[in-house]
């Protein structure tokens, strides 16, 4: 299977989905991101722990973690091992068009897990091996120049999306032992998400779950990865930035995401996303 060297960027390229085979002998330092597509990362070797809204995966090879839109998420990887992963976009039509032709809501899967906060699936060992046969067809076939390869590359993709689901539904509830959580910071960080145009200072946030706000942070940064003031920051551009895909104005964008400046909404979204607002609607809708 054809492996890359690992790219920082966090863009898609291709039209529907992209594929990357990555492989990394030293530790790699990365930031918490986002994207606005689905992501599937198929965790092959390495030490690793990957932290999701506040929860921490400790992972092991062949499991699978399911994100999409809104969720910020980063590897942390410790040095030891070689650090393989199999990463694989989807774009939003991309499923769309799987639901239209063939009936099957293939993002099921990643609704369940974002509302119920728990996105890793821990397939078995014969899932495990047949996964990975998939992915070397869907890798052969994007390489390849021969007549109906891309067919064949989106074919094993949607086998492997069916097989992903199923694993997603039949996973074992033991998987949650390897899951780092704080039940307080996930209710910070629940009730946050839910009301990103109200105040949500520190001060706000203290009063509201009966908890020191220097303890508060203390939490919040532990369990996340981020201060509070920048994860409601990320979370209020993201939230903005999917918004604006939708056809929301860049006003609205702004101030039902909770931005009292305007001026300040527009430098802070360049700085995340790397271009103003407006300019972002107009490249993302279809």
């Amino acid at each position: 299977m054809y492996r890359e060297e690992f790219n920082p960027s966090q863009t898609m390229t291709e039209r529907h989905f992209e594929f990357h085979h990555s492989y990394t002998e030293s530790p790699l330092l990365v930031d918490f991101h986002q994207h606005p597509f689905y992501e599937i990362f198929f965790f092959l070797s390495g030490n690793v722990n990957y932290i999701i809204e506040g929860k921490n995966y400790r992972l092991r090879p062949g499991d699978i973690l399911l994100t999409g839109s809104c969720d910020l998420h980063r590897p942390e990887i410790r040095p030891g091992k070689p650090y393989e992963r199999i990463v694989i976009w989807l774009a939003d039509d991309f499923l769309e068009h799987l639901r239209d032709f063939y009936g099957e809501d293939l993002t099921k899967c990643f609704e369940d897990a974002a509302s119920k906060d728990y996105r890793l699936i821990r397939p078995d060992e014969q899932n495990i091996i047949y996964l990975k046969q998939l992915c070397a067809k869907i890798s052969e076939a994007k390489q390849s120049r021969e007549t109906g390869s891309r067919a064949l590359a989106s074919a094993y993709l949607t086998e492997f999306l069916v097989c992903v689901s199923r694993a997603y539904y039949d996973a074992p509830e033991s998987v949650k032992s390897d899951v780092t959580e704080n039940e307080k910071i996930n209710r910070v960080i629940l009730y946050i998400n839910e009301n990103l145009s109200e105040d949500l200072s520190l001060d706000k946030l203290a009063v509201n779950f009966y908890i020191s706000k220097y303890y508060l942070s203390r939490q919040f940064k532990q369990f996340t990865g981020l201060a509070p003031y920048q994860y409601i920051m990320k979370k209020r551009l993201i939230v903005s930035r999917n918004m604006l895909r939708n056809g929301a104005s860049v006003m609205d964008a702004c101030m039902q995401c909770g931005f009292g400046d305007y001026s300040n909404f527009l430098k802070a979204f360049k700085r995340e996303f790397g271009k103003n607002p407006s300019s972002y609607s107009k490249i993302s809708r279809p």
